[in-house]
Order: structure tokens, then C-alpha cells, then sequence
């Protein structure tokens, strides 16, 4: 009999829900991509709708409900936590208090009504789901385990070991000890938004000097040798206050938070190199310490700060270990994946299939897709001018448009899960335009010019690009350019400080190299994502070039399209030049006139 276990994780960001049948993945998205809402916490009833539609059954089919993480254990560490900083914590605990005894204490409750579920549900800690997300799907028979995320029930970051169907936690740092909050205290601080704006500050780190390295191991830090630490939190209000930081943090960084939309400055720049530079010293020493622990040659990495993609750069380059799998939905949502996969194999004691060489997550493309029929009759009722091309055709025009410097939105089968767009919700345009990474960003992504694109390349092709020789199919590892196709800069340009560096040309594929020679690399390969692996391939046919630009199908502070109604309105909205939806391909200026909302338009700063 056919068994389907749905996992879930909610009520802190980025909910989502995953489907198993019989141990396989067969569905699996966020929240989020359904209400339109980033980072949407709620309880996922679209998402797990969606999976059990995906699949053909209904909740009484269910074998298990699993909860990514212990509502008991969290209140408990909740609870201690205001109880222990007592009286300043109370504000928080007034605000907090009465949400968790009214709803997060009583999620059976919650769930069985919003799944309409009569069966089990059960629950796994935290970091053990984020662990199981990371082994489980890799293609390794055995590795150490490592999760670092900003604070679970109490554990903070993990290592253990997994082999063949179960896994093992040996160790854990425990709140209020936090890496993930650190690094969020800095996003806070440098004026973007904590649990999103992550990925900015790593961005941004290349346009800085390590100017306050010092100050935070100073005071901030203590850092031992084996990659635990101790935060000083006298500098922190995240126990007892609404914010990250407060006045004694102000006065050691040199003044107040930056206001969030204000002008970067050099010291914006300087902090977030200082904590790229802090973190990634953290996560080696937390490395080397499993590597010495476990003896194990493969590491499986997850939990929110898996995804900073520079520090796993560096640690693959550095060692200690040979082989290196992270979860694409590294962050909250992946404890989803994670709580389903415990259930299966651990609970049902059912056994663990590995495929030679691969990974079980299949390319992450684990979410909607729409039938060629559903695209036209969308398109219809916007009377939308398109044609319907033959596939050749298709990757035909559409490579040669790219080949022209058009920059083009790219909507092709099933929608990915997790933060990454991989060629399935992708924005594209030609790596080798000088132009490219300032017109997608202020003219398509209405986001921050500082903030570097990423490079899709034929996995046959990256060690001709770039200084990699694995995998990176989710886009989670960091390498340099090639030296070869590197433009050495002029002492005139070394001079330059700060966002001025932005506009110097550094190599060959200028659009996906990052100041410091670096491109958070995406190989592609035919057996995951053929249409765009022949997309690529097609471009590499004209151009000589194998490399697209990559960069997810939204505008800042939007989720990532899922629908052809999601992408059409967001190729209306932004200069994208054409717009692919399935087999059916859009040329804006073709298009009828597009009303924006005056709500649409205050948000986006539009012209």
C-alpha cells in the first residue's frame, strides 16, 4: 500500500509544505509563491494543497502529518529566555506571550482543521529536520552533518552523522549563542531586513574592508578554537527588546543603525565584510571540528546559514573535506522536507535509496507547473499578443534575442523549491553585455545596484569559466573567474573605494562577475532541466559563450512568480523585453497598454 507522509514547517518565515510517497518527493513549495506575501509565515494550507493536488489524493489519504519542529520545547526556551532577563523582557513577552498560548501551543489542533486531517501528527526538533533535509536527499551512503541557523527550540547550530537511513546529532551549540543572529544583527544594522536581507549584506561585503574584525572579536564574539562561541549581549536587545542591536552596539560600530533606503555608505560596506570575514572564520573552525570528529570525507550542510554561499565557496576550496551537498531550501522552509523524510525513515524504518551520482531532490524543481492549454487561456482573457513556437523554434528565437542583449523572463515547468531561481522562474539576459547587471537591477528588479548576478553554465563547460570542478546545481557555491578571462584593473581603478568599483569592467563575462573576480555558480545539466540546458547549449551555438545570466523571476521585495498570471504582470510591470511562458513566447512591445495600481506603483518607486 502507497504511503504519503506531508511535512510541514510554520509560524516563523518561510512556511512550506512537502509531500513524500513511499520516501520519493513529489511535491514540495513555499507559502509564499501562493499568497504573494515574502516570507510568509502563516500556515501553509496553500502549499499543502497544492502538494496533494500534485500528487492525486486527499488528506484522508495520508499516512502522517510531521511538524518541522517542538512547539512545547520552543515556549520552554521562550518562556526562560523573558523570565531571565526579567523586567526588561516584558514588552516582547506581552507581544509574543498570548500568540503562543493561543495558537503555536495547540498546533494539532490547528493543523487537523486547516488540512481537514484526522490522522498522526508528529513532531521533530528543529535541527534535526534541517539535518534530515541535508542527508537524507544527497547522494552520499555516509557524512557528517552540519546546520547553523539563528535559533530552533534551543540549538543554534548541530553536527552529527548520518549513514544509510537514519542519522545521529552529537553535538549542539544552544541559545542565546547564535550565528545566524549575529549575522542578522548586522543585516538589521546595515539598514535591510532581518531574515531576507541576508543575502544583501553578503553582497555588499566585496565593496568593504574588514575595518571591525577587531572590535567584534573584541567584544562582541568570544570564538574558541573548535567553532563554538559566546555572544556578549550586552551589545544584542534580541532577548529583551523588537530590535537586533542597541545603544552600546551603536557606540562600538561608531553611531546609529542605518536607515533603512538611505545611501550606502563606505561603513555599511566595511560592516558587511567585517561579519562575511567573521562568519566564514566561524563556519571553518565549526567544520574542521566535525571533519575531526566524525573522520568522514562527505558533509551535508543546512539551516539558514548554509546559504551563504561564499563562506560554502570557501570551505569547499579550503577543506576539510572532500565532497560537499547543501539543501537548495536550506533555510526554515527545507525543515518541511526534512520532518516528512525523519518520518519515513526513521518512524516507518524504511530503508534509503541512493541513485549513483545524483541527489534525490531532482534539480529542486519540485513545484506547479501549467499545461500549455492553461498558459492560452490566461493569456487570452489579458488579450495577450503571443506566438506558439515548436521547441527548436523556441530555443531558436529566444537564444538569439538573448544573443542581442533582450532581456528575457523565463517560465518553464515545474517552479523550484527554495530561495533560487534555477531555470525553471528565471530571469535571463547575456553575461557578456557590459550594461546587463545595471539594467536588470534598477530597470527589471528595482533592487540595489551593488547586488551581482549569478552565471548558468553547461556543467561540461564551468572549469572553463570558472574555478570550480563539482556540482553546483542550486546555486549555493561561490568560485572565482577564471584567471584567463579576468581583466586585470588599472592603478587607477585600484584606487577606487566602495559602490565606485561597481562599473569596472573584470572580465569577459562581466554581468556575472562580482567585484572581488567571484560568480555564485549554477551548472546545468540535460537530465534535470532540459529545456534550459538546450537553451544554454543554443547560446553557446551562436555566441561561443556557455554562461547565461541568472537571476530569480520577481521584483524586490515580491516572492518568486509561480503562475503564468504571476509572470505576466511582472513582465508588464519591468522592461523585460519578451517573456517565455511555456511554449508561447511575448514580445512587450507588442503588448497592450498595462494599468498599474497607484499601490503597485508608491511600492516600486515606478516611473
Amino acid at each position: 500500500m502507497t504511503a504519503y507522509i506531508l511535512g510541514i514547517s510554520a509560524f516563523y518565515h518561510d512556511s512550506a509544505a512537502c509531500l513524500l510517497r513511499d520516501g520519493e518527493i513529489v511535491a514540495a513549495a513555499q507559502e509564499e509563491r501562493f499568497t504573494r506575501k515574502k516570507g510568509d509565515a502563516g500556515f501553509p494550507q496553500h502549499a499543502a494543497q497544492y502538494c496533494l493536488k500534485a500528487a492525486g489524493v486527499r488528506p484522508s489519504d495520508l499516512a502522517y502529518v510531521g511538524f518541522y519542529d517542538k512547539p512545547l520545547l520552543k515556549f520552554e526556551r521562550i518562556l526562560e529566555t523573558y523570565l531571565g532577563v526579567a523586567p526588561r523582557g516584558f514588552t516582547q513577552f506581552r507581544l509574543a506571550g498570548p500568540a503562543w498560548m493561543k495558537e503555536k501551543l495547540f498546533q494539532d489542533r490547528e493543523i487537523r482543521s486547516a488540512l481537514r486531517y484526522d490522522g498522526e501528527v508528529l513532531y521533530a526538533e528543529h535541527h534535526e529536520s534541517h539535518a534530515a533535509s541535508a542527508f537524507f536527499p544527497s547522494p552520499f551512503e555516509e557524512a557528517a552533518i552540519l546546520t547553523v541557523d539563528g535559533v530552533g527550540e534551543w540549538a543554534t547550530a548541530s553536527f552529527g552523522t548520518g549513514r544509510g537511513n537514519d542519522l545521529e546529532l552529537l553535538k549542539d551549540l544552544h541559545w542565546p549563542d547564535s550565528l545566524g543572529m549575529l549575522y542578522s544583527a548586522f543585516t538589521y544594522f546595515t539598514g535591510f531586513k532581518v531574515n531576507s536581507g541576508e543575502y544583501k549584506v553578503m553582497g555588499l561585503a566585496p565593496y568593504g574592508e574588514p575595518k571591525y574584525v577587531d572590535a567584534i572579536y573584541r567584544e562582541l564574539i568570544d570564538l574558541r578554537e573548535d567553532g563554538s562561541f559566546t555572544l556578549n549581549q550586552k551589545y544584542f536587545n534580541y532577548l529583551t527588546g523588537l530590535t537586533m542591536t542597541d545603544g552600546a552596539f551603536d557606540k562600538l560600530l561608531g553611531g546609529p543603525a542605518r536607515v533603512p533606503e538611505s545611501r550606502l555608505t563606505q561603513r555599511e560596506m566595511d560592516l558587511a565584510r567585517s561579519i562575511q570575514v567573521v562568519c566564514e572564520e566561524i563556519i571553518m573552525r565549526m567544520a574542521r571540528t566535525v571533519h575531526r570528529q566524525t573522520g568522514m570525507e562527505n558533509l551535508c550542510l543546512a539551516g539558514g546559514v548554509a546559504l551563504n554561499c561564499v563562506a560554502n565557496g570557501r570551505l569547499l576550496r579550503e577543506g576539510p573535506f572532500k565532497r560537499l551537498w547543501i539543501q537548495p531550501a536550506a533555510g526554515d522552509a527545507g525543515g518541511a522536507l526534512g520532518v516528512a523524510q525523519l518520518i519515513w525513515h526513521r518512524h516507518c524504518r524504511q530503508p534509503r535509496t541512493i541513485a549513483s551520482g545524483n541527489d534525490a531532490m531532482r534539480g529542486a524543481y519540485l513545484g506547479p507547473e501549467f499545461s500549455p492549454d492553461e498558459i492560452r487561456e490566461y493569456l487570452d482573457t489579458q488579450g495577450a499578443i503571443y506566438e506558439r513556437l515548436e521547441r527548436h523554434c523556441l530555443l531558436e528565437r529566444v537564444a538569439r534575442l538573448l544573443a542581442e542583449e533582450k532581456v528575457v523572463g523565463w517560465f518553464d515547468g515545474r517552479m523550484e523549491f527554495g530561495p533560487r531561481a534555477l531555470g525553471a522562474r528565471s530571469i535571463l539576459g547575456d553575461p557578456r553585455s557590459p550594461r546587463m547587471q545595471a539594467q536588470m537591477n534598477l530597470k527589471i528588479k528595482f533592487r540595489e545596484g551593488f547586488r551581482p548576478f549569478a552565471p548558468s553554465v553547461l556543467r561540461e563547460r564551468v572549469q572553463d569559466y570558472f574555478e570550480l570542478d563539482c556540482d553546483s546545481p542550486y546555486m549555493l557555491l561561490v568560485a572565482p573567474v577564471k584567471r584567463e578571462r579576468q581583466i586585470p584593473m588599472t592603478a587607477e581603478q585600484r584606487g577606487l573605494w566602495g559602490i565606485d568599483q561597481l562599473n569596472v569592467l573584470r572580465s569577459d563575462i562581466p554581468a556575472v562577475t562580482h567585484i572581488d573576480y567571484s560568480a555564485r555558480i549554477q551548472t546545468v545539466s540535460r537530465d534535470t532541466n532540459p529545456n534550459y540546458y538546450d537553451l544554454i547549449k543554443e547560446f553557446e551555438r551562436l555566441t561561443g559563450c556557455a554562461v547565461l545570466v541568472n537571476t530569480s523571476f520577481n521584483v524586490r521585495g515580491e516572492p518568486i512568480v509561480c503562475t503564468p498570471a504571476d509572470a505576466y504582470q511582472c513582465f508588464m510591470r519591468t522592461h523585460i523585453d519578451y517573456l517565455v511562458l511555456g511554449p508561447f513566447l511575448l514580445d512587450k512591445s507588442q503588448q497592450p497598454a498595462w494599468q498599474e495600481s497607484a499601490d503597485w506603483q508608491r511600492e516600486f518607486q515606478l516611473d
